[in-house]
């Protein structure tokens, strides 16, 4: 949990204040009504903050996305699969903490009624906010047992001191399925951070078996171990870990900062994975393989990352980065520690962020079903302010931010790779073998969930022909999408000649007269760009609607295939559901942003070339319309 001030502002005091704006209940969603449809869409828009609250409510809401029924959403916390029911809990911040329940990963319904929440701050330890946690399934008398961070003092953040206290680690149990957390009437269990450490932060606990770390420390198999993120004030971000020391886990036993970075550096040159920071934050660990989740498998983390600019200027983060980390487990004096060994990003989107995970079983409902093994499923965060620094029309809209699409992570593997100097650099994969010149790369490899993929292209589709551009311009797909709900799948092959130099080729989305988004792979710096300049109509005549470039990086190596080589081909899935937009390529990329289209005829594909080169789009297909993620929703 992210405790800047501007931040608390909207999304963690709306159990005390947060505005009557944004907690319009449906009823009153609906009297709105009318003045959603005397909009003109075909029409230049207006100044948006000078519109009816909750105007705007449908404009830009994405449909296949989790987000509550209205208001904001913060980070996405506190999942479990219930080991009565077989469902999965996803929860989120929300006037507090609230959730959904799912079957599928497709639809999802809500706990509570109007998504009201299954916790909220005001107790002894919590008399300020909660902020993120994590659920043991079968915990206190095998009942699902929330560790979350209790807080007690605001403002908390890295670049000001902290006050001691204002961060605890306190219990809640659920006896009725999750539809509330019950808080242990006592103090915390993990009362305050190492002593003597004078900390940046120190919150979002993550529960979590590992049996490595049982090996190096010890411990009994199917110990519970909890990661606090945050960091040391002129030393760097850190990982404190703990170990659970009794059956009812009311006592936790310190194990010191298995995982510490230098303040501010970077993994490699910071091209792959950017900058560990000054504090991190929502810390996960989980054990992978090339299947989905082991317990005994490569030991990964997710992490956000946040840094500044010099000069630092208090109460405020320049920058955010969503990293994941691969490593080894050792021992050294007596201390078990975490040793990166690869790194990357986990979604390059600037408002992408805070993204939490959990294992799911085999077992689950929603496993049972497709009959996927056992995975580890994580939801990332998409900030709809970015982190409440814009003046964005918040009334006239009515909710603010949304989770993307669960993706299933695992052990990924490149194959036939060509062993030269681009596989040797220190980035977001390591060398696992070598034979004559042809190597094999691992990485973190992370994919849409099988459900939510099959069912976001089983709906209808059209095949648009492919086609070879050698030269600059923009051509219109032969058909446009029905609506701004869909999903474009391509294959993009290069010449290995366009390596280093000025080609950019991809597809400009969202499309019409007036505005497009352009999405293209950009050989100059090897990155996968969204040109939001044009977006949105609307940014020209309202403040707070985000227009600035997004930009990630991804290699395409060198293959060999039936002895010659050839350029890895660029394999893209673009989900665009209404202003969201999730671009995964190659199974192991992702870059998740905001395109706020306003014209209703902006619904154009086209192909987009700039520069020298050849490329030949190749499979391309749309599917139409998504699905309702929600079909219990009024």
């Amino acid at each position: 949990m992210s405790a800047e001030a501007p931040r608390l502002n909207l999304e963690e005091t709306s159990h005390l204040a947060v505005r009557d704006t944004m907690k319009l209940s449906p009823a009153v969603l609906a009297g709105s009504l009318a003045a959603r449809q005397e909009i003109d869409y075909n029409s230049a828009p207006p100044n948006l903050s000078t519109l009816a609250n909750s105007s705007l409510f449908e404009t830009w809401r994405p449909k296949a996305h989790v987000l509550p029924p209205f208001g904001q959403i913060g980070d996405p916390c506190m999942h479990y699969t219930d080991p009565e029911t077989g469902l999965f809990h996803v929860g989120f911040l929300h006037s507090g903490a609230a959730g959904a329940t799912t079957d599928d990963l497709v639809t999802y319904k809500d706990l509570n009624a109007d998504g009201q929440p299954f916790i909220v701050a005001g107790g002894i330890n919590d008399p300020i906010a909660v902020f993120d946690g994590s659920v043991i399934p079968s915990g206190i008398d095998g009942k699902p047992t929330l560790l979350y961070t209790s807080v007690s003092y605001l403002p908390i953040q890295w670049t000001i001191a902290y006050t001691r206290g204002s961060e605890t680690q306190s219990l809640a149990v659920s006896s009725d399925g999750g539809r509330n957390f019950t808080k242990l009437e006592q103090g915390p269990v993990i009362p305050s951070p190492p002593f003597a450490v004078n900390v940046t932060g120190f919150r979002d606990p993550y529960v979590f078996q590992n049996s490595q770390l049982d090996s190096n420390t010890g411990s009994t198999a199917g110990t519970w171990y909890v990661v606090i993120s945050g960091g040391v004030h002129g030393d760097g971000p850190s990982q404190f870990l703990y170990r659970q020391h009794d059956a009812d886990f009311q006592y936790w036993e310190e194990l010191g900062q298995w995982w510490h970075e230098p303040a501010n550096t970077t993994w490699g040159n910071s091209d792959w994975a950017g900058r560990w920071g000054f504090n991190f934050e929502t810390s996960n660990i989980f054990g992978l393989d090339e299947n989905g989740y082991n317990a005994e498998g490569e030991v990964f983390t997710t992490l956000g990352a946040e840094w500044s600019l010099d000069p630092i200027v208090p109460q405020v983060s320049d920058f955010r980065e969503m990293l994941w980390a691969s490593g080894n487990i050792s021992c050294e004096d007596g201390k078990v520690k975490f040793t990166p060994s690869m790194a990357g990003k986990l979604d390059w989107g600037h408002s992408a962020y805070a993204a939490a995970g959990k294992v799911l079983p085999a077992t689950s409902q929603a496993s049972a079903k497709s009959g996927a093994p056992d995975r580890f499923i994580s939801y990332v965060w998409l900030t709809g302010d970015y982190y409440g620094t814009l003046d964005f029309p918040t009334d006239q809209q009515n909710w603010t931010g949304a989770l993307l699409l669960p993706r299933e992570l695992s052990v990924g593997k490149i194959c036939n790779v060509v062993d030269n100097d681009l596989v040797r650099e220190t980035g977001s994969w390591r060398v696992t073998s070598n034979s004559s010149g042809i190597v094999e790369l691992a990485t973190l490899k992370q994919e849409i969930v099988r459900e939510s993929l099959a069912a976001l292209t089983t709906n209808d589709s059209f095949i648009q022909p492919g086609q070879t551009l050698s030269s600059s311009g923009v051509v219109s797909f032969q058909q446009a999408p029905q609506s701004k709900f869909h999903v474009i799948t391509a294959s993009l092959s290069f010449p290995q000649t366009s390596r280093g130099s000025n080609l950019r080729a991809g597809f400009q989305i969202l499309s019409s007269e007036f505005e497009s988004t352009s999405i293209y792979y950009q050989f100059s710096n090897e990155s996968i760009v969204i040109d939001r300049s044009n977006s949105s109509a609307a940014a020209k005549t309202t403040d707070g609607i985000d227009s600035r470039n997004e930009a990630g990086r991804l290699r395409l190596f060198d293959l060999v295939e039936d002895g010659q080589q050839r350029m890895e081909s660029l394999d893209l899935t673009i989900v665009i559901d209404n202003s969201v937009v999730e671009v995964h390529a190659n199974g192991r990329f992702a870059i998740s942003t905001w395109a706020r289209s306003w014209y209703a005829a902006s619904r154009e594909i086209r192909f987009f070339h700039d520069g020298d080169g050849e490329v030949t789009f190749g499979d391309v297909t749309v599917h139409e319309g998504l699905y309702d993620a929600w079909p219990e929703r009024t």
